[in-house]
């Protein structure tokens, strides 16, 4: 290079070569994808095959074992919280009245979920459950359009009015709504619409939820062993451990969860969810025998195929969203490299 050359290049400085932020450095390393993918499949197997679980239970009824899934839960979950000393939360928590009548919310309305399901599942009523969380996408997007104003595409709006097609089938088919299904849904969104307020993590939430149910549970758990009813320790010491194992049962697969979470897309997991429900359907037909007449039939059909226009629909938005976001780092975001 001449020294008027080197001048020049001094004064403009070095050549910019404008390169995209988009690319393999963006994206989660495929190690952490893998394992993320692995925890999602964990968690949503566990949450399908759960059915197998509860009858194990038996001759304990249904409120029983809710209420040791109650205090197991907790000493489960305040263990792990103990081993990784993770504690701030609770503090914050309890300075936070409004975020704290929140939590107390949502221990109610999943002590509804968790007491339902269970007796549906001893009931010889699981695939009427698994149908529950099958049209909870649906519940959840009536939810916020009712709750917090939000306005639905045209492909929403035909998913709920199919899926509210399939109730009114389901309702002729069994003579009356299906109202496990129902408390099920609606439960459940309630249940992820108080989560999303709070705002704490699976773990520390599961754990603030089973501290506000712990004492009822107890107190129910003592009444019912001094008027002999309880089967705790009546049944033997594997019974015993059983119904202890319903904490492990609670928590694993919400650990699992997490670690999915923040390792994969929120699109992959939304596709996951559908597998515990598929698990249970398969289960209550293939496993526990249970009858599914053509009306039952027709109206699953319309649930599912309600699913498959979400499922489309929030493809294509996630497709438009990803092509507006290139083009607008396209023309904003710049990364310098130098050209030698």
């Amino acid at each position: 290079m001449t020294d008027g050359g080197r001048r020049r290049y001094l004064r403009r400085g070095p050549r910019v070569r404008p390169v995209e932020r988009e690319g393999p450095v963006a994206r989660k390393p495929r190690g952490e994808r893998h394992i993320g993918l692995l925890n999602g499949f964990a968690a949503y197997g566990m949450w399908g095959l759960v059915p197998l679980f509860w009858p194990l239970l038996k001759p304990a009824g249904a409120l029983e074992i809710l209420a040791h899934r109650m205090v197991w839960s907790l000493a489960f979950v305040a263990v792990a919280l103990l081993v990784v000393r993770r504690w701030a939360w609770a503090g914050e928590l309890l300075r936070q009245p409004r975020r704290l009548a929140l939590v107390a919310a949502g221990a109610a309305v999943i002590t509804v979920n968790w007491g339902v399901y269970i007796w549906s599942v001893n009931s010889g009523h699981v695939v009427e459950a698994s149908l529950g969380y099958f049209i909870n996408p649906l519940v959840t997007i009536a939810i916020g359009v009712l709750l917090l104003k939000e306005r639905l595409r045209p492909a929403q709006w035909t998913a709920v009015g199919v899926g509210f097609s399939a109730v009114v089938v389901l309702t002729v088919g069994y003579g009356h709504p299906p109202w496990i299904s129902l408390t099920l849904a609606f439960s459940f969104a309630a249940y992820g619409l108080v989560k999303k307020k709070v705002n704490l993590g699976g773990v520390e939430s599961l754990a603030a939820e089973t501290a506000i149910q712990f004492l009822p549970a107890l107190g129910y758990l003592l009444w019912l062993g001094g008027r002999g009813g309880s089967t705790f320790a009546s049944e033997g010491a594997g019974h015993a451990a059983l119904l202890a194992a319903t904490g492990v049962v609670t928590a694993l697969p919400l650990v699992c969860f997490g670690a999915a979470a923040i390792r994969v897309p929120l699109s992959t997991l939304g596709l996951l969810q559908y597998m515990a429900p598929v698990f249970q359907f398969v289960l209550g037909i293939v496993y526990f025998h249970e009858e599914m007449p053509v009306e039952r039939w027709a109206g699953f059909a319309l649930v599912w195929l309600a699913l498959c226009l979400l499922t489309f629909d929030a493809f294509r938005a996630a497709r438009g969203s990803g092509r507006r976001v290139i083009v607008a780092r396209g023309s904003t975001t710049r990364s310098p490299t130098v050209d030698a």
